[in-house]
């Protein structure tokens, strides 16, 4: 496992895709000169040259860095925060790729100009292994909602290693429930692997999926994923997965998996659009870029969602995602029902979710 796997899921936590802004330094920013932003855009643009997916697009970026540079288009950034801001702005305004990003990161060791196994210390795997677990692997809640509807709201995808039992122990949790709804509206992305082994859960034993390919410059080589066998739970009822806007990259892979493989349904808002994954390079003077090196190929569509990102199947603004699921699924189980109490039970849940009443619990004693 390496360092990129911890970066990767914690910026996904941490909403990766957001908006930069450069109105004022932070207060850990420090001054940087002229000097030190041409060494910087120096070597983002050898950086680009050598790994960006596309080499042509790597040109025309690079050349509308340097030039904006020469013409003292960055001497407004004159410390840390506000120079990897615009840096980050330019570069996916101009490669039209939201998976760039440049951060001021003082101690960070990324890959400096080769792509080898950055793997971690012991210690350093141990912090990485506690830290997963303080942001619950990913996992922000899972609950059974009345109805026997499950839920289970995933922010990102870390380290299959680390966050696959889980993952599977949610799943478990949620294994007896008639239909389950899974939350990516705030899920930022992660690990394809972690990605593949999540959707696993959602195939019968014995069903062997291809889900996705990814090609990478560097290597030259595409890396196919498939589901895992070895999942300890098969769940194959109804799945309703929720997306927004904010959704990118890895779940953004998840909710165009599922829709490919016409497993879910999906409901909220068309995604962030994001399909090139990357790894984290030294630029210099502690600065980094995020530069995608590689993009994904859908078996079945033999595209992506880049650009366009990944459509609703039932489309709703992301903040009515929930409850519109919630109520389209319980529709469907009082239409299936035959059993009078089990009608009378979901017609109420139903009435309840639609006009938004919340149940209390009752702590009351029985008399």
């Amino acid at each position: 496992m390496s360092k990129r796997h911890w970066l990767t899921f914690a910026l996904a936590l941490a909403g990766g895709v957001s908006t930069v802004t450069t109105a004022q330094g932070g207060p850990h920013a420090v001054p940087v000169d002229a000097a030190t932003r041409s060494a910087v855009i120096a070597s983002l643009v050898d950086q680009l040259s050598r790994y960006y997916v596309f080499p042509d697009v790597a040109r025309q970026v690079s050349a509308q860095l340097l030039a904006k540079n020469a013409k003292g288009g960055y001497d407004a950034a004159s410390d840390s925060d506000r120079f990897s801001d615009a840096l980050t702005t330019d570069l996916r305004a101009l490669g039209k790729d939201g998976h760039f990003r440049v951060a001021f990161a003082p101690g960070a060791h990324p890959h400096a100009t080769t792509l080898g196994d950055d793997k971690p210390s012991p210690e350093e795997q141990a912090q990485m292994r506690q830290e997963i677990a303080y942001m619950g692997y990913g996992v922000q809640r899972v609950e059974r909602l009345s109805g026997n509807v499950g839920y289970m709201e995933v922010r990102g995808f870390g380290p299959t290693d680390m966050v696959g039992g889980a993952l599977s122990s949610a799943m478990t949790l949620l294994s007896g429930t008639d239909a389950i709804i899974l939350d990516l509206r705030r899920n930022g992305g992660g690990e394809p692997s972690t990605v593949a082994y999540l959707m696993s859960h959602f195939f019968a034993a014995g069903d062997k999926r291809h889900l996705n390919d990814l090609y990478f410059r560097p290597t030259n080589k595409t890396e196919p994923y498939w589901t895992t066998p070895s999942v300890p739970v098969h769940y194959t009822k109804p799945v309703y997965v929720l997306t927004s806007a904010r959704t990118f990259s890895g779940g953004e892979e998840f909710a165009y998996d599922m829709q490919t493989q016409k497993r879910g349904v999906l409901v909220g808002e068309t995604t962030g659009g994001g399909a090139n994954p990357g790894d984290d390079f030294s630029i210099g003077h502690d600065f980094v870029a995020f530069i995608p090196t590689g993009r994904a190929i859908n078996p079945i569509t033999h595209t992506n969602w880049e650009h366009v990102g990944v459509k609703p199947d039932i489309a709703t603004p992301a903040a009515d995602a929930q409850k519109t699921a919630y109520a389209t699924i319980l529709r469907r189980l009082l239409a299936d029902s035959k059993i009078p109490e089990e009608r009378e039970d979901l017609r109420d849940t139903l009435h309840k979710v639609e006009t938004g009443v919340v149940d209390v619990p009752n702590y009351a004693a029985h008399p």
